[in-house]
């Protein structure tokens, strides 16, 4: 789903948005431009939350139905928890970093 601001067209998102105190974290699940930075605060609605010490998780499954119909995207971290809570049919992404093979030196 675009939005328009001006002339501007930006991409919507669903992502995780963290809140809480140091060393105890919490996350929203937020829609918000794809343009924001994490931090920004800026967001739409609000889809739920996660708590990760007690690994709960809170989502209005309406809600996120209705902006998934709207395209649109998720991350990828969003996405796995999209698919564990039975919300997206499909596979987890992989959010870890890929690494490359290392290069040999070269020797003298």
């Amino acid at each position: 789903m675009y939005v328009l601001y001006g002339s501007i067209f930006s991409m919507l998102t669903i992502r995780l948005q963290r809140t809480g105190r140091k060393k105890d974290s919490k996350f929203r699940f937020v829609v918000t431009e794809s343009t924001n930075a994490a931090k920004s605060g800026k967001f739409l609605e609000i889809l739920g939350n996660y708590d990760p010490k007690e690994g709960k998780i809170g989502l209005e499954k309406d809600r996120v139905s209705y902006w998934l119909s709207q395209g649109v995207q998720t991350s990828d971290t969003v996405h796995n928890f999209l698919v564990k809570e039975g919300i997206v049919d499909g596979k987890k992404k992989n959010v870890l970093p890929k690494k490359s093979p290392t290069k040999k030196r070269k020797e003298k």
